[in-house]
């Protein structure tokens, strides 16, 4: 028997089972809060509560870049919302955001709080708050608003289907592996030949378009996203792995990526942020452990 002719979907689709793999846990068909938890609110004017997933890097790298160009007013507190554990489905979050997906931002400074979820209305939100990295003419922003759309439409093939098919489905099917592979290649060959013409997405400067795409696809051409840099190729995209090592090497995205990031290596690890000098003590912190790991061999 096929692999197509293997499952007949019934009439009426019903939740009756996990559908199994990673994440089977906090899957399921409706909306809303599951229990009553307050978000818990700093002293700065923007509250954001994430994961260092791509989505959520690209919100704490645009905060991080208007911080380095001194928008004193663009400081923050980044809270952790663990997915794994269902922090999206507690009440104070959805109250901010309804679909219960990180990252959620709350701008408390003016009169009324300002609610802004999805992370690409979240860039352009502040994008037109502190007039940066949006350009206002008229030709250049339609440009730059495109290729955050694309991301926006494109991500979901990247990280919901080939990610989820090549790293985390319960089984693998070929078919749904090979459907999702060829758009991911389709989607990277877009990025490669648009690279091959511009030093960033939207022309020649750096914007949001290169913030919300970068977390995704420069961690694919790096072959660190699903561990799977063998299986598409990935090198083979020599101007996507320009452009990801030009905006690896700024700053701000240095930090940027590690606020909210509980997985992974400790050193690169900040698991919230409150205060610029957060990061200061992080290094602190790392070379003290150095020391210690060096005493500790000798």
């Amino acid at each position: 028997m096929s692999e197509a002719a293997a499952y007949v979907p019934p009439t009426v689709w019903t939740w009756n089972k996990e559908n199994g793999g990673r994440f089977a846990n906090i899957n399921r068909p409706i909306a809303g809060a599951t229990h009553d938890k307050d978000l818990p609110v700093g002293r700065h004017p923007l509250q954001l509560y994430s994961l260092a997933t791509p989505n959520g890097v690209k919100v704490t790298v645009m905060l991080e870049e208007l911080l380095a160009l001194g928008h004193t007013g663009a400081e923050y507190d980044a809270w952790l919302i663990n997915i794994g554990a269902g922090d999206q489905f507690g009440s104070g979050f959805v109250a901010i955001n309804p679909n219960s997906k990180i990252p959620a931002l709350l701008d408390r400074s003016g009169p009324e709080p300002i609610r802004v979820f999805e992370s690409g209305a979240i860039l352009v939100h502040l994008a037109e708050k502190f007039g940066e990295f949006l350009p206002t003419a008229p030709g250049p922003r339609a440009e730059c608003m495109s290729w955050v759309m694309w991301l926006m439409g494109a991500a979901p093939f990247l990280g919901g289907g080939f990610g989820h098919f090549y790293a985390y489905a319960p089984s693998k099917m070929e078919y749904p592996i090979d459907r999702y592979a060829m758009e991911v290649k389709r989607q990277m060959d877009v990025l490669d030949r648009r690279l091959a013409e511009s030093e960033y997405l939207a022309g020649p400067e750096y914007t949001i378009a290169d913030m919300a795409t970068w977390p995704w696809y420069g961690a694919l051409a790096k072959g660190v996203l699903y561990e799977s840099g063998t299986f598409l190729s990935v090198s083979d995209y020599k101007h996507v792995q320009r452009w990801t090592d030009q905006i690896a090497q700024r700053p701000a995205v240095k930090r940027g990526r590690m606020v909210n990031r509980a997985f992974g290596d400790p050193a690169s690890q900040l698991i919230e942020r409150h205060e610029a000098s957060d990061f200061e003590t992080k290094t602190q912190d790392k070379v003290l452990a150095a020391k210690a790991a060096e005493e500790a061999s000798s």
